[in-house]
């Protein structure tokens, strides 16, 4: 169990024990005035419950409740600590927020007026680089179409060199077609020359041979003469007849040897004649391939060319485009830097005016108090008011202009009162009729003052009499 307590606008909290009570318990039956049915029930007990409870005392429990009336206490310090500077930050909060709307109404239009100079300056400075960008753009542009123009001229001329050339290489084929039959036909009569040179040369080896032959077989054969005084032997018909037999040989001889030349010579020219197709047809398709691809390598480098005047058109698209985003990137990055500086400035400027004016209150406050302690001093030893002391602790809830501090009064009958400041944590005396002022002020200066002023006062003399009201300031 837990509860509060309030002292001095704390909180506390405290922890109760239960006492624990020792005891058996015992069960009983009661029969009614009827059985039931079946007989009479056996009675069961549950022995553990019969059992003595253990409520021997833990001999640091003490000590553990003293531990603990020391942890609430030091815990109801904090929260009470908590408290005030929770009341105090709120004050702050508030002090803060009328600050922020009297800046905001005073200097937001000098703050625009200091600002709107820079911005059109740069804003002209910018116009000033569009136009120079806008001109290099026409001169750019300019450049691109005539560029355009000597580009289609060279293109032009490389196709008509192109065109040229394929007429060139077509005209190359054609004659050089003349020139492969003419060899052939050369290459054939050069063979046709060779054989006819082989055919000499062997007819003539042939000659000899037979004519070896025939002188061996003449100069080996006996011949037997009859004698024949008769003197009329025609050697003329004998050696015609031998000639006439020799020659007719050699007919045979010739034509058999012709006839199988002829054989060899028809072979050996279908040969040559169905290689010289098969060469025509292999050097017409060399010659189809190698225009192919000579006309394929045309068409790469001409597509080459363009794919490489795409990726430097790329490039440069993406190298202006990356330009356009930096620059405008790097403007926008000026822009916020110039306005966070000026933001910077503002509340740099906003600090300062703070601090003046709490300098400025606080100076105030200190030559409004001591004036009214020198009168108070003066009128109490002149003797115009009576002695009796009235201190009157006021609480105000209104917010101040700015800062935090103490402001003493006076009025007629002489009572002093004594109020937190209006504005932050502070504590002041009044006399009589409410000085309000600002300042720094702590709660330890706050203590000095108010024990310093309750000293003299009851040195003096004086009879204070402790009277509490809430009031609200002016």
């Amino acid at each position: 169990m837990a509860s509060g307590s309030g002292r001095a606008g704390g909180y506390g909290f405290s922890r109760g024990r239960a006492s624990s009570f020792g005891g058996s318990m015992f069960g009983s039956v009661v029969l009614g005035p009827m059985c039931p049915p079946g007989g009479i029930h056996q009675v069961t007990i549950n022995k553990s419950l019969l059992a003595p409870l253990s409520v021997e005392l833990d001999p640091k429990i003490q000590k553990v409740c003293a531990q603990e009336r020391e942890q609430i206490k030091a815990l109801n310090n904090k929260f009470a600590s908590f408290i005030d500077k929770v009341r105090f930050l709120e004050q702050q909060n508030q002090v803060l927020g009328t600050k922020w709307e009297l800046l905001q109404q005073q200097d937001l239009n000098n703050c625009k007026n200091n600002l709107e100079p820079i911005f059109e300056g740069y804003i002209s400075n910018l116009r000033k680089q569009l136009e120079t960008l806008s001109g290099d753009r026409v001169r750019l542009d300019s450049e691109l179409r005539s560029m355009r123009d000597v580009v289609e001229d060279y293109k032009k001329r490389y196709e008509e060199e192109i065109n040229k050339r394929t007429t060139a290489e077509n005209e190359f084929v054609v004659l050089k077609k003349d020139v492969d039959a003419a060899y052939m036909s050369k290459v054939e009569l050069q063979a046709k020359v060779d054989a006819l040179e082989r055919e000499i040369k062997f007819f003539t080896c042939l000659y000899e041979g037979e004519i070896a032959q025939m002188q061996s077989h003449i100069s080996d054969t006996s011949v037997i003469l009859s004698m024949d005084n008769n003197r009329n032997l025609d050697l003329n018909s004998i050696i015609a007849e031998v000639r006439a037999q020799y020659e007719d040989i050699a007919l045979k001889s010739k034509a058999e040897a012709e006839a199988l030349y002829q054989t060899k010579f028809q072979e050996l020219q279908l040969a040559a004649g169905r290689h010289g197709d098969d060469l025509k047809h292999t050097k017409n398709e060399i010659s189809e391939l190698t225009r192919l691809i000579q006309r394929l390598r045309s068409e790469i480098e001409s597509v080459k060319k363009q794919c490489s005047n795409l990726e430097t058109a790329i490039t440069d698209a993406e190298q202006r485009g990356h330009c356009a985003l930096k620059d405008a990137q790097a403007k926008l990055d000026e822009l916020e830097a110039a306005l966070l500086q000026a933001k910077e400035e503002l509340a740099r400027m906003m600090c300062e005016y703070q601090e003046l004016m709490s300098t400025k209150l606080a100076l105030d406050i200190e030559i409004a108090t001591y004036r009214k302690l020198l009168e108070g001093e003066e009128c109490r030893m002149s003797g115009e008011y009576t002695n009796s002391v009235s201190i009157s602790v006021i609480s105000s809830s209104t917010a101040g202009t700015a800062g935090t501090g103490a402001g003493f009064g006076y009025s007629g009958s002489g009572t002093y009162g004594y109020r937190p400041s209006s504005v932050g944590g502070g504590y002041g005396f009044l006399l009589g009729g409410c000085v309000t002022g600002s300042g720094n002020c702590s709660p330890r200066g706050e203590a000095k003052s108010r024990n310093a002023f309750l000293e003299k006062a009851f040195s003096s003399g004086l009879k204070p009499s402790a009277s509490t009201s809430d009031q609200s300031s002016h």
